[in-house]
This record gives C-alpha cells, sequence and structure tokens, in this order.
C-alpha cells in the first residue's frame, strides 16, 4: 500500500503553544514527520512527496478542539427553524413565519436560536408567536438553552395556567395577574418539552453529520458534546455517535460527556459506567460526566455567593440556583472520580464555581476535571484550580461588553461582582490549565472570533452599546496563550495528548491541523477574528477544503 505524503510550506507554523515563524511541514501517513524552519527546507524528492499545501504566507497550527459544544444539538437547529441569522424580535417573527409556512405539515415548529436581549427584560411572548402561527404548538429554545419560547397552543396543551406552580428548578414567565406570557426558564421548558414529538433517529444522525460539517468548517478536528443524554427536549445521542463511528462518517474525535440526572442520586453511576462501554467506539468516547450545578446570570439562576439586584439596585431574596446542593455534590464527584471519569461542571456564578472547586477536593488529577464558563469567580477561588488541578474551560466569546451583558447583567449583580466577571488573566496568572470551547449553538462556534475576544475583550466589529471599550482588560490573555487553549489545551482536557500526541505539531504527532488564509500572530490584535479557515485535516486527511 502506497503511502501518503502532505507538504505544508511558504507560511507561519504555531506548535500549539508558541508561534514558531516561517516553516515547513511534511505529514507522512497521518503524522508529522517532518518540521523545518526558517530557510530550511524539507527535500521533496526524498520524502516522495504526493501533495504540496501552500499556505499563501497564512498559518498553520494543530487543529482547533472545542472543549464544550452540543454538536448534534446545533446541527439540528440548523436543519429545522434556525434562528440564529436573527437579532431582533421582528427578525425571528419572520424566520418563524417562513419556517411554517414552508412546513405546513409539520405537527410542531422546533428549532431554536433566538437572543435574549432581542426581548424586554430577555422574555419574548406567547402572544407574538400566536400572531405568526396560531394553529401548532410551537417550542423554540434560546441560544443558551437555558429558556424556551412557547406559543399559546404549546401552554395550552401541557396545561399551563396561573394555577401552575413554578417547578423547583426554574420558573414560568408570569404577567401581573399570575399569566404565563410564553418564556419557561430553566427546568420549567420540561412541561413543554416532554410533548415534543421524539426525534427520528435518522433526524439526529442527519442533525450530526451537519453539525459536523459546520465545525470542520471552522478549522474543528475534535470536539467535547457536552450532553449526552437526555436534556431540553433533546434524547440521548450516544447512539447516534456510535452509530457514526462504526459507518466511518465520524471524522472528528470526539468525547462525549455523559449528561447526570439532577433528579436522580448515586444509584445512576451504575448507569453511567454501563453507558461508558456501551457508547465508546472508533473517534467516540464517553468517557466524561457532566453535571449542571447552576443556570445563568441573565435569569438570575446561577448560583450566587450574594443575592441579585433589582432594578432599583436593591438586594433581592434570589440568590440562585444550585441545582446540585453542596454536600450531594462533593459524595458524587467521589463516587465518579473512583469509577475512572472525568467530571465536567457546569458553573456561572461564583457559589456555583466554589462547590465545584470544593466537591474536587481529594480527586485524582489525572483524571482532567474541568469546570466550564465560570463567569463569577471569587477572588478566593482563583488560585484554587491549579492547587486542585483542575483546568478552566473558557467560553472566550463571552467576556466582552454585549447588549447581553450590559442590559442583562451588569444591573442585576452590581459594581464588585460585575468588575470580576470571566476572570481569564487571573486563571493563567495563577497557573491554571486553560482548555475552550464555544458551547454552540449557544454563541458562535468560530474560535477564531472567542480568540479575539480573549486577546482583545471587545467582539469583533463590535457596535453594541459600549462601542470598542474593552471589558476589563486587565483579564485579557495574550494571543499565544489564547490560541494554545483551543489547542494544545482542549486537546489535553480530551485525553488526546497521548500515543504519540494530538493538538500539537512535533515530529511523530497526530496531524489533526487547521490552515488559515492569514497569520494572525503578525497582524493587528483587533484584525484577529478577520483570519479564516482555508483548511482542516484530521490524522492526514483533509475534511474542510484542499
Amino acid at each position: 500500500m502506497s503511502r501518503t505524503t502532505t507538504l505544508f510550506t511558504n507560511g507561519a507554523l504555531f506548535d500549539g503553544h508558541h508561534l514558531l515563524g516561517d516553516g515547513e511541514v511534511l505529514v507522512v501517513d497521518g503524522r508529522i514527520a517532518e518540521i523545518r524552519l526558517g530557510s530550511d527546507r524539507v527535500d521533496r524528492t526524498a520524502a516522495d512527496v504526493t501533495d504540496v499545501v501552500d499556505l499563501g504566507g497564512g498559518l498553520l497550527a494543530p487543529g482547533f478542539v472545542d472543549a464544550h459544544v452540543h454538536a448534534v444539538q446545533g446541527g439540528l437547529e440548523r436543519i429545522r427553524c434556525d434562528l440564529t441569522a436573527g437579532t431582533t424580535r421582528d427578525d425571528y417573527l419572520r424566520l418563524i413565519a417562513g419556517y411554517a409556512a414552508a412546513h405546513p405539515a409539520a405537527p410542531w415548529i422546533l428549532g431554536g436560536g433566538w437572543s435574549m436581549t432581542a426581548f424586554p427584560g430577555g422574555a419574548p411572548t406567547a402572544a407574538d408567536l400566536d400572531a405568526v402561527v396560531p394553529d401548532r404548538p410551537v417550542f423554540l429554545p434560546n441560544r443558551d438553552h437555558h429558556g424556551a419560547w412557547v406559543n399559546s397552543a404549546a401552554l395550552a396543551l401541557a396545561g399551563i395556567d396561573r394555577h401552575t406552580p413554578d417547578p423547583a428548578d426554574g420558573r414560568f414567565e408570569r404577567d401581573a395577574d399570575g399569566e404565563p406570557t410564553g418564556t419557561l426558564h430553566e427546568g420549567a421548558m420540561t412541561a413543554v418539552a416532554r410533548l415534543v414529538p421524539e426525534t427520528t433517529d435518522d433526524e439526529y444522525y442527519a442533525a450530526l453529520l451537519e453539525g459536523q460539517r459546520h465545525l470542520h468548517s471552522l478549522g474543528i478536528t475534535g470536539w467535547q458534546d457536552a450532553i449526552i443524554g437526555a436534556y431540553s427536549g433533546m434524547g440521548d445521542v450516544g447512539p447516534t455517535y456510535v452509530r457514526a463511528a462504526r459507518r466511518g462518517d465520524l471524522t472528528a474525535h470526539v468525547v462525549g460527556a455523559l449528561w447526570w440526572e439532577r433528579d436522580r442520586g448515586v444509584e445512576q453511576v451504575a448507569d453511567l459506567v454501563a453507558r461508558r462501554a456501551e457508547y465508546t467506539s472508533g473517534r467516540f468516547r464517553a468517557t466524561s460526566v457532566k453535571i449542571m450545578q447552576d443556570g445563568i446570570a441573565e435569569n438570575y439562576t446561577a448560583s450566587m455567593l450574594a443575592p441579585y439586584l433589582d432594578r432599583c439596585g436593591h438586594a433581592t431574596r434570589n440568590s440562585g440556583h444550585s441545582f446540585v446542593p453542596g454536600e450531594a455534590l462533593r459524595g458524587y464527584v467521589a463516587r465518579l472520580d473512583a469509577e475512572g471519569f472525568q467530571l465536567h461542571v457546569h458553573a456561572i456564578g461564583d457559589r456555583g464555581t466554589r462547590e465545584a472547586l470544593d466537591a474536587f477536593v481529594g480527586t485524582d488529577a489525572d483524571h482532567r476535571h474541568h469546570v466550564a464558563h465560570l463567569q463569577f469567580v471569587h477572588t478566593d477561588d482563583v488560585g484554587r484550580f491549579a492547587e486542585l488541578g483542575v483546568a478552566a474551560n473558557l467560553q472566550m466569546l463571552w467576556a466582552c461588553l454585549d447588549d447581553q451583558m450590559v442590559d442583562l447583567t451588569i444591573p442585576f449583580v452590581g459594581e464588585e461582582r460585575a468588575g470580576r466577571q470571566y476572570p481569564f488573566g487571573d486563571l493563567a496568572r495563577a497557573g491554571t490549565r486553560l482548555v475552550a470551547g464555544s458551547d454552540w449553538p449557544v454563541s458562535t462556534a468560530n474560535p477564531l472570533e472567542a480568540v479575539h475576544v480573549a486577546v482583545n475583550r471587545t467582539a469583533y466589529g463590535d457596535t453594541g452599546p459600549a462601542g470598542t471599550r474593552p471589558f476589563l482588560p486587565e483579564q485579557a490573555l495574550p494571543l499565544e496563550t489564547a490560541f494554545a487553549a483551543y489547542t494544545s489545551g482542549s486537546a489535553w482536557i480530551n485525553h488526546r495528548d497521548v500515543d504519540g500526541g494530538a493538538g500539537v505539531l512535533r515530529s511523530g504527532a497526530v496531524a489533526d491541523l487547521v490552515t488559515l488564509d492569514r497569520n494572525p500572530f503578525s497582524g493587528p490584535p483587533g484584525e484577529i477574528a478577520a483570519a479564516t479557515v482555508t483548511s482542516t485535516w484530521v490524522d492526514g486527511a483533509p475534511v474542510h477544503g484542499h
């Protein structure tokens, strides 16, 4: 069998940790065989080069790895009523009306991707949906999947009215008379989601392939799917990944985080152990467990050490939700750690973050536990990540003064807490292992846009309420550090550094690679996100471009 040799030339090299400068990389049979820098060149004849990739002055780097993403969910929204292209109430209603007209036989209108900032108080109404879809139930989660927009038909079908109590882990948005208005927060989504027609296996499969195609187009060669289990109207997509892996359709390397059901206890550990064995096949490994410790700040469910403020700046009696009591969390984490699982914890609030760190005391750092999101971290807890060997899983894109931050977060948390959000710089200076993910479809999956925010603390082309004013610029990351988090860091969290290694450029490493049309390290920081992906490679084979 003849070997495949690909030469990448005429560009700069980032090795997963540092910029090396201009050079060439030779890939042979899916692994990096040679790296030459400066004027030193690969002997093309001796290497029997069969394919040459001219970088055209751009950049070659290890492929991006998304350490927190919902690939099937994102793909499913793209093939349903996809609202991510909209930004205003009128945009969303136009998209929904168009989708409903194009799918007259669909018993439900499903999809999602709307932004809370398009609506007063972040809460859209059933009345608006009724105007465009009066005849069928509608269930549309928002971008962060901590809330859903439903119409009157869905409320009636679920039997939700002024007498329906809020669930312990969520609430129904209501008017002054107590009538539900059409927005369901957190656990309240279940009241309607349980009635949504079951997604077929083939629909999930098509969604995975669409999600994978989209992620590859952004230079992503692998990821950690942050929920493998039934949640928010989604079924368990573990079998979908296994099907794709066994058929050879899964071209990315994926770790699945099995969903911890918060209404159950330690008795589910045996089920998780069994599913880990059942779901691990080929390029898919279900070796992590996802625990959602709290909600989000925008609907006041992120777990805080002090109460939220009202619109007048006065303290309320609400300090958010810890979905798993702290003492119980410590027991669950200890048991899962003993079973060899990696723990992947969602924590937005400072109390949720502290409860997660408390639970990791005494666990095995070799399992590479990580806490995702980390919007609010108390200063006393910043140094504990490195001390405990727990990685910080950063959603870099959110660390800017966008509409959501300005309108729905800062006024309700107060000046002191607002000044310690997304403390990337402090975490890095404390020696924390940094990894990065997008949480797509909550927000864009584009790593370059996220890295841009991490470095500039402003969104690319930001025209929001703060314009180009950086958000807490002292928490910015150097470009090399941000790139490392999204490449070698996230590859490490997925244990892809073993067996020769991925996430790095070095001789013998797996050739999971991305090429960019320019070198972001040589241009102005304000143009980082202007770079585009020209090709993506997994195990030395192109999966996008080229």
